[in-house]
């Protein structure tokens, strides 16, 4: 069996699907490593590092994609890659099959097994793969570095012989795993910390974080959504959100937004009178800009300056922190490796709960309930 490991082509991605470290227990088992010569350069592991383990580098992608039986990736292959796949390969990876699942049709004509790090069940059997867990809490935490590095004022409180400083104030919306990994990233700074999520079970985490959290009434509506996210709430129970939020921001240095639904557009929860609201100098970080953002005013990849406020909306956070966001993103894949490879040979039960969750198609058809619905526009049939 061939196991390839290739160079990231997705733009301003520089993480590696797995480390020269991850590759120990794989090698044991007799499996052959192929790693294309410069992937993991950008992620702390040059070419030597994978040959001294065992692996073999090469040159040649386009043999590499023919010959490779499986292909831990992190981002998608793009449609000419996948074209090239092996037939029946199996690859995994971040692959966006709730947002963009026509753009795997190459790799599921090819015959290739896809199974999608973004949809592997959040049960606990499965935890040790959840690389959305992994990337949000890289995500949270780069969040708010960068904010303090936008922002004209410190986070702590000092007191100097020249006066005392206050803290900064932080406002933390949505509290799954980015924005609690954010909260504790400006408390440890020294940061006065406030936090709001439409489900009010998230209170308790927010506190145990030595952050303040603001509660609102949505009126009994049910804010638990499957997998430990949010549901999608109706327009009122939105608008209630909204005008805390908008209060909040007035008194807010830095804000940071977390909200997202999987395969949905993010919930506009920040109205334009909250951005104007907060004072010259604020900064605002929108990790939900991939899926549209939380900020009515966000355009995806673009920093703005609105009357002095700093609008951040990056795509790919984890990407500036390669080397540890590698780390933990091979650790996930190692872990999903586990199941489907078994001494040394290529095992694929779909009767595992996790395999099946996370499988987006398979010989050719796509097996995911949600994604063989989106597929059906496009004359895939399941």
């Amino acid at each position: 069996m061939l196991l390839g490991i290739l160079k990231e082509t997705s733009p301003g991605e520089t993480r590696v699907a797995l480390l020269p470290e991850s590759l120990k227990g794989l090698l044991a088992q007799g499996i052959e490593i192929a790693v294309e010569a410069g992937a993991g350069v950008a992620a702390g592991a040059p070419d030597a590092a994978y040959e001294e383990v065992g692996a073999r580098v090469a040159a040649d992608r386009d043999g590499l994609l023919a010959s490779a039986d499986v292909l831990p990736m992190v981002s998608t292959l793009d449609a000419a890659d996948q074209a090239r796949l092996k037939t029946g390969a199996v690859v995994i990876g971040f692959m966006r099959p709730l947002d963009a699942p026509a753009a795997l049709l190459p790799a599921i004509e090819r015959g290739a097994t896809l199974f999608s790090m973004e949809i592997v069940p959040r049960i606990t059997r499965a935890q040790s793969m959840d690389a959305l867990s992994s990337m949000a809490t890289v995500a949270g935490y780069k969040a708010v570095i960068m904010a303090a590095d936008r922002l004209p004022r410190l986070f702590p409180m000092l007191m100097t012989a020249a006066g005392t400083i206050p803290p900064a104030r932080v406002f933390v919306i949505g509290a799954g795993v980015a924005g609690l990994q954010a909260i504790a990233t400006a408390r440890r700074l020294g940061a006065v910390v406030e936090a709001y999520d439409v489900r009010a079970a998230a209170g308790e985490q927010v506190r145990s974080l030595g952050a303040k959290f603001l509660d609102v009434d949505l009126g009994g509506i049910n804010t638990e959504g499957g997998g430990g996210y949010a549901a999608e709430l109706t327009e009122e129970a939105l608008d209630r959100g909204r005008d805390l939020i908008t209060k909040t921001a007035a008194h807010s240095d830095v804000i940071v937004t977390t909200a997202q639904v999987p395969g949905r557009p993010a919930p506009r929860l920040i109205r334009r009178d909250a951005v104007e609201a907060m004072r010259p100098g604020s900064v605002l970080v929108d990790l939900a800009a991939p899926a549209g953002g939380n900020c009515e005013l966000t355009k995806a990849g673009v920093t703005q300056q609105i009357n002095g406020v700093t609008l951040l909306a990056p795509l790919n956070l984890p990407a500036e922190v390669p080397v540890d966001a590698s780390k933990l993103y091979a650790r996930n894949v190692l872990n999903f490796l586990g199941l489907i490879v078994k001494k040394g040979e290529l095992t694929l039960d779909l009767g595992d709960e996790v395999l099946a969750g996370a499988c987006v198609a398979h010989q050719g058809k796509p097996v995911n309930p949600r994604v063989a619905k989106l597929l059906e526009g496009v004359g895939v049939a399941g």
